[in-house]
């Protein structure tokens, strides 16, 4: 059995860019032209197959194109499902794999999980996958109905002898998902019969590096019977087998990484490949990477300035030692090419230079416009930063030794938008409607406007949170007039306590609020005028 591996192509990724609006899909048929090169069984995606939660109709459209190009065609698919497809597809609205039935002709099934990116949300609670499963080009697998309690059913295909269970995870927020974990509420269950002879392959797409302390989800999290975790979410390609860092695991764990750079860091620069997967009976497995030829090429370097023997007040000499090295990165690009005529020419250029000991900055955006037609960012080809010098906290003096009381050793990063809100919300100098409000609520409600274009979000919230208040008073009877405020300020720090308590009820409360507004919306009547 083989199987096509490949996560977080994020289609549409600046599609309104002019240099690089294409890049995306173009890398996606070299993937897909791959699968059918190689005569593969299926393929398996681990997420974020698009950028947006809500993707253009330019970008649905030409991902259907190449859907029906590649995967539709007459060549049987030899794969044999054994389990219960009403459990697997129980989201869908046709819960049955595509190539068995019978008003479809799939030559390559696609097997795919949900991102961060492109995961359910709105009325429905639908995604861009469940358009692609709907019309038959996607088998949408992976997605928990609740995210407190998991219990995770495998996909079971055999050919020949070789038997795969397929566990799949779509993404779910970190902290609430470690929270999960952590309570042994995520069950994966496993065949009845014969298990021992089936490889177990688990897909999942969440943080893997440690942002904090349950911002990601450890290995030991996952169960030990696994054989293989194609891990998602990360963009660095490490798609060669590790085994677990864990000595007490026994899986491997392989790291495909993203198809399209989508940020201007280091991990983003290696090569980007997808994997083949080959498995056979007694567990044996390999996967074998294939570079993709139609990625566009990408280098970043770090300069230090003050190791150069640069004068730091001779700006021309700094400007033209920067030139200097975009030059040399553009001409290893062109000696790069892979000769794929669909490869782009232009490069994608970072440079971060460290400005300490007394050099200073000029314009970004004029620098590059010098490389407009050489370089596909030239808005961004540099970054300046300066090195941080951690002082010892109990040392913190100004340079005539007197205490500075006001400056503390707080790192910005560490501050939170709950706290930001909260310190907002609850200022006495704010009016009573603004001090009902949590925190919580409010992070979500400006999560689900900022990342999944809900423009009702905040409006909705607002309604809901004063309803609330509204509805509470109407049990509290005989309420003085000057003793409202207090009464409904009361009331919010039990809600706020209760959310401090158990934080990830929030987005759950949240998601409920927006689509029954939503499903109450498209419910309502059209007035239609003899007009």
């Amino acid at each position: 059995m083989s199987v096509l591996v490949a996560t977080d192509c994020h289609l549409g990724y600046m599609e309104k860019d002019q240099v690089r609006g294409n890049d995306s899909l173009v890398t996606f048929e070299e993937i897909l032209q791959i699968a059918k090169d190689k005569s593969v069984d299926f393929i398996l995606l681990g997420g974020d197959l698009f950028h947006e939660n809500k993707p253009s109709r330019k970008t649905l459209h030409g991902t259907m194109a190449l859907f029906r190009k590649y995967c539709l065609g007459d060549n049987p698919c030899q794969l044999e499902f054994l389990s219960d497809q009403s459990v697997n597809f129980s989201n869908s609205r046709f819960p049955v794999v595509n190539y068995e039935d019978p008003n479809y002709n799939i030559s390559i099934p696609v097997f795919s999980i949900h991102g961060n990116h492109d995961d359910p949300a709105g009325d429905g609670n639908l995604c861009a996958l469940d358009l692609l499963s709907v019309s038959g080009f996607v088998n949408y697998f992976g997605r928990a109905p609740s995210i407190d309690d998991i219990t995770v059913s495998p996909i079971l295909i055999q050919k020949g002898r070789a038997k795969l269970a397929l566990y799949g995870l779509g993404s779910i927020r970190d902290e609430r998902l470690h929270r999960t974990f952590l309570n042994q509420n995520v069950k994966m269950l496993r065949p009845k019969e014969d298990n021992e002879s089936w490889f177990n392959v688990f897909v999942l797409h969440q943080n893997r590096s440690k942002h904090s302390t349950t911002n990601y989800i450890p290995e030991k999290f996952l169960d030990d019977f696994l054989d293989l975790v194609i891990w998602g979410h990360e963009h660095e390609c490490i798609i060669d087998p590790k085994n677990a860092e864990d000595p007490n695991l026994s899986f491997f764990i392989s790291q495909p990484g993203s198809s399209v750079a989508t940020s201007l860091c280091e991990g983003e620069s290696k090569p980007k490949h997808v994997g083949i997967l080959e498995i056979k009976e007694n567990k044996i497995f390999r996967i074998n990477k294939i570079k993709l030829k139609t990625v566009r090429p990408f280098y970043i370097e770090d300069v230090i300035l003050k190791e150069t023997e640069i004068d730091p007040t001779q700006e021309d000499m700094v400007m033209a030692y920067l030139v200097n090295k975009v030059e040399q990165l553009i001409e290893k690009a062109e000696s790069d090419h892979t000769g794929n005529p669909r490869q782009p020419n232009k490069p994608l250029i970072r440079l971060r230079v460290d400005y300490s000991d007394g050099f200073t900055t000029f314009n970004i955006r004029r620098f590059g416009q010098q490389f407009v037609d050489r370089v596909a960012n030239p808005k961004d080809i540099l970054h300046f930063f300066r090195k941080k010098e951690w002082q010892n906290k109990t040392d913190k003096k100004g340079r005539d030794g007197i205490k500075i009381p006001h400056l503390r050793p707080e790192i910005l990063d560490t501050i939170r938008m709950e706290d930001l809100i909260k310190e907002y919300l609850t200022s006495k100098d704010n009016a009573l409607e603004l001090r009902i409000l949590t925190e919580g609520r409010m992070a979500q409600a400006l999560r689900e406007f900022v990342e999944k274009d809900e423009k009702e979000a905040i409006s909705t919230l607002v309604k809901w949170q004063l309803d609330q208040a509204q509805e509470h008073l109407k049990t509290r009877q005989h309420v003085r007039e000057e003793n409202i405020e207090g009464e409904v300020l009361k009331h919010t720090e039990e809600i706020r306590q209760k959310e401090e308590d158990n934080e990830d009820n929030n987005a759950e409360d949240i998601r409920k609020v927006f689509n029954s507004k939503e499903a109450m919306t498209s419910a309502m009547p059209v007035r239609c005028s003899s007009n």
